[in-house]
This record gives structure tokens, sequence and C-alpha cells, in this order.
């Protein structure tokens, strides 16, 4: 798998999909997760649609560079963050999401695109952000996806999604699989979620690299970042978010802030989905990205929502920036 080496010495693992002669699209990971959990066939149908697609590993999962031996309080983090003791929190974490989207520009830079269309699911979605704030003349538009502003009271996850999200995973092979699966079903759209699907996606991660010691500080990049509110009131850069009803890992209401802060946004909530992208909701996730970054409406659902028409298969209800 290539690889490229940024200024600050991070070593990340991509790939491509689709032909660099068209408009690059950078597809940013999230939380724990490898850049293998971007469906195959999701990218082939962007990268058909005329996009360069790119996906990357972020640092500390995958394939990409691991900072060994750096080590996170995670009780003393998690007491700190709940306590709102931002410099304790800052004072524990390795890095910020601002290291990650450092890391995601940079990785533009190796690959000679000056301006991309970003898009980032979860976390993903949060460093899709932050790049924005501080680079927005790199940023061609911004898809943010199941994601949320850093403001505590918004995009809450339920009791049962921060339970497994903040529970360890098992070590060996098999009942990791498990684990992934039960706790994939618990923030899974109830109409399309699929374990089968899930425990296969975690066994391909467990084969690639199983690497727990990652997660907990990427977590620690998330809480010392705080919230971007101030930053994402200024951009000017065309946004559009995605956000499943189904969402418990972080509630549909962290999309709706996010669409409100940002000026002219707009926001896709979709019926039926959950934090996930199930195989039924590619199309019209497809057609709302592509319409998006192309400026093409012909092709965007929630576009064609707005003017009256109607899209057969899963409903939407498009939200006009502001009403959240």
């Amino acid at each position: 798998m290539p690889t490229v080496l940024t200024p600050g010495g991070i070593e990340l693992a991509y790939e491509t999909v689709g032909s660099p002669a068209d408009p690059a699209l950078l597809m940013v990971m999230g939380y724990g997760a490898q850049l293998i959990a971007w469906p195959r066939g999701f990218s082939e149908m962007l990268a058909a649609g005329g996009r360069f697609v790119i996906e990357f590993d972020n640092r500390d999962s995958g394939l990409s560079s691991k900072l060994d031996g750096v080590e996170v309080e995670m009780d003393a983090l998690l007491a700190a963050a709940r306590a709102g003791d931002r410099a304790r929190v800052a004072e524990l974490a390795p890095y910020t999401l601002s290291d990650l989207a450092t890391d995601a520009a940079a990785l533009l830079d190796a690959l000679g695109i000056d301006r991309a269309h970003v898009l980032g699911a979860s976390m993903g979605a949060m460093i899709a952000q932050q790049m924005a704030i501080e680079r927005p003349e790199r940023l061609l538009s911004l898809v943010s996806m199941m994601s949320t502003t850093g403001e505590p009271e918004f995009g809450a996850p339920s009791p049962q999604a921060l339970e497994a999200l903040l529970t360890p995973s098992p070590a060996e092979r098999a009942a990791y699989i498990e684990s992934s699966g039960a706790k994939g079903m618990i923030w899974a759209s109830r109409r399309y979620g699929d374990r089968t699907r899930l425990e296969a996606l975690a066994a391909a991660g467990y084969d690639r690299c199983f690497y727990p010691q990652g997660v907990s500080r990427q977590l620690a990049a998330i809480l010392a970042t705080g919230s971007r509110a101030d930053g994402l009131r200024a951009l000017d850069v065309p946004t559009l978010v995605i956000h499943g009803l189904d969402d418990t890992l972080i509630a549909p209401d962290g999309g709706e802030r996010t669409a409100e802060l940002i000026p002219g946004a707009r926001l896709l909530l979709v019926e039926d989905m959950g934090h996930d992208r199930p195989e039924a909701l590619w199309p019209l996730l497809v057609d709302a990205i592509l319409g998006h970054t192309g400026g093409d409406e012909s092709m965007d659902p929630l576009a064609h929502e707005q003017r009256g028409g109607s899209f057969g298969g899963p409903s939407i209800r498009p939200v006009e920036a502001g009403d959240g």
C-alpha cells in the first residue's frame, strides 16, 4: 500500500479510487476506524460519478504511524473532561484534531493536490471541520457526516452507546469480532443494521491491524480540541451536513447544530440511517455528495425534495440551516 511521510514525521497509508484527472474527494475516517471502513462499493460509486477518491488511515490506526509508548491516563482524562478542566485535558492529550487535520493536508500536499472536496464521517468529520476552519483555502467543499460541533450539549450519545464506546474491546480475535458486531448494532440503522456485515468488517480490520492503544489517543484528541462553534460560525466553505435519524452514538441534533452554525450549510437528515452507511442508502448518499461537490442539483436528492419532487427509496427530511 502506498504511503506518504508528512513534515511532522507521520507516515500515512492511503488508497485511491478513480482518475486523478477528476476533482479530488478526500475521505476522512472516524474514531478507531481504518480506511477499509469506507465500503469499496461506496467509493467506487463516487469515483464513477467523476471524483478522485482518496482514503487514508489516520495516525494511530490501520497501517499509518503509531505513537507507541505514548500513554494516555484514561481515568484522569475522562474525569478532567467531565469536570470541564480543559487545561488538564489538553495536558493529557498527545495531540489534537488540529494535528490530525495537518496530517490530512500533508497528504494532499504529497499528492500534489492544492484543493479538494473533503468528506468526513464521525471523528473524521470533526477533523474535516477543523481543516476547513484552519485551512479554508484547501477545501473546495465540506461534507460533514454523522458528526457534531464539539459542544457537549449537542450530539450526546445514548447511555448504552456511550458505555459500549468506552468499553475496551477483547484482544482475542473471535471475541473481538463478536463484540464489535454487538456494539455496532447499538448505533446501526434499525431497519438496515447488518451484524454479519459488521462482523466481517471487524474481522478484516483485526487482520489488517489490531491496535487498541490508538483509540485512547484519538479520544484524547477529540476531548482536547473542544468546541469548534466559533470557527464554524466563521466558515465560508460550501457545506453539506448529513445525519441519520437512527444515530444513537452521535445524536441527530449534533448534525442539526453543525448546519445551524455554518453559514449557508444544508442539512440532510436521513431516515433509516444510524451511525453507519447501509448499502440500501448508498444511492441517496452518493447522489447528495456528488450533487454537492459538483454543483449539479439534478443529482441532489435534497435539492429535488426542496423543489417539491419525490425521491424513490428511503425518505429524507431536508432542513434549512438555522432551523435547528
